[in-house]
C-alpha cells in the first residue's frame, strides 16, 4: 500500500483524511511541522508527499526546496484557491502537482494517485534506452544521462523529457503535454508546460535539447543515435 506524507499543521485534517484515503488503496501520515516531516521522509517508506504552503518554522516553499535538493519524491502542493503565483512557484521549486484549498478529497486521491502511476508506470520489457547526441534517456531505470553525467530530474521533468524521446522532431502543442502528462483536463494551466520545461532546459545544459517553436510547441531537438 503507497504511504503519503501530509506536511500540514492542521490537526484536525490528517485523521478524517487518512480514513478516506484509505478506501483508494493509499495510507496516509500526518506531519505538522516541517521538521517532523524531514525526519519521517529520512526514515524512508514514504511515496509521495503532500505539502501545504502555509506552515510553521518554514514555508512549503523551502520545504520543497529542501526535499528536492537530495530526492525526487512525487511532491503535491496545496496552495491557496486563485493563488496563481504558488503554482508557478512550487511548480518552479520541482513540486510534480499542485492543488487549490479547500479541495474534495476525491480529488486529492486522483491527483495523488496520478503522480505515483507516473512513477511507477512500467515501460516494455523491450524497450532500449533512448541514445541522442549527447543524451541518453533509460526508461526501464527512469535514469538519465547528458554528457555521460547522470542527471537528476523530478517525475514530472523525466516524463515530459521521454515523452518528447519518443517522437524527436514532433512538435507537442501544450495541451497535448498536459494530457499526455496528466491524464485529464481539469482546473490545468498551460504555464505548467513552460514551468517544467524552463527546469527541465537548465538540468539538460549546455545541451540546447529543447526547442520552442512560436504559437506551436516544443520538440525535442537532438539527432537520434542508432541503438
Amino acid at each position: 500500500m503507497p504511504r503519503i506524507l501530509l506536511i500540514d499543521d492542521d490537526e484536525h485534517l490528517g485523521p478524517p483524511l487518512a480514513q478516506y484515503v484509505q478506501r483508494f488503496g493509499l495510507a496516509l501520515e500526518q506531519a505538522l511541522t516541517p521538521g517532523e516531516g524531514l525526519a519521517r521522509l529520512r526514515q524512508g517508506g514514504i511515496d509521495a508527499a503532500i505539502l501545504d504552503v502555509m506552515l510553521p518554522e518554514m514555508d512549503g516553499f523551502e520545504l520543497c526546496r529542501a526535499i528536492r535538493q537530495g530526492s525526487d519524491l512525487p511532491i503535491l502542493m496545496l496552495t491557496a484557491r486563485g493563488e496563481l503565483t504558488d503554482r508557478v512557484v512550487g511548480l518552479e521549486l520541482g513540486a510534480d502537482d499542485y492543488l487549490p484549498k479547500p479541495f474534495e478529497p476525491r480529488e486529492l486521491v486522483a491527483r495523488v494517485q496520478a503522480i505515483l502511476r507516473r512513477r511507477s508506470a512500467a515501460p516494455m520489457a523491450a524497450e532500449a534506452p533512448l541514445r541522442f547526441d549527447g543524451l541518453v534517456i533509460d526508461a526501464a531505470t527512469r535514469g538519465v544521462s547528458r554528457l555521460g553525467q547522470a542527471v537528476e530530474l523530478t517525475s514530472t521533468e523525466f516524463d515530459l523529457l521521454h515523452l518528447l524521446a519518443r517522437a524527436p522532431g514532433r512538435v507537442w502543442s501544450r495541451d497535448d503535454i498536459l494530457a499526455a502528462l496528466r491524464g485529464h483536463e481539469a482546473d490545468l494551466y498551460t504555464r505548467a508546460v513552460d514551468i517544467v520545461v524552463s527546469r527541465l532546459r537548465k538540468k539538460l545544459e549546455p545541451l540546447d535539447a529543447i526547442k520552442t517553436l512560436r504559437n506551436a510547441g516544443y520538440t525535442l531537438a537532438l539527432q537520434r543515435l542508432s541503438p
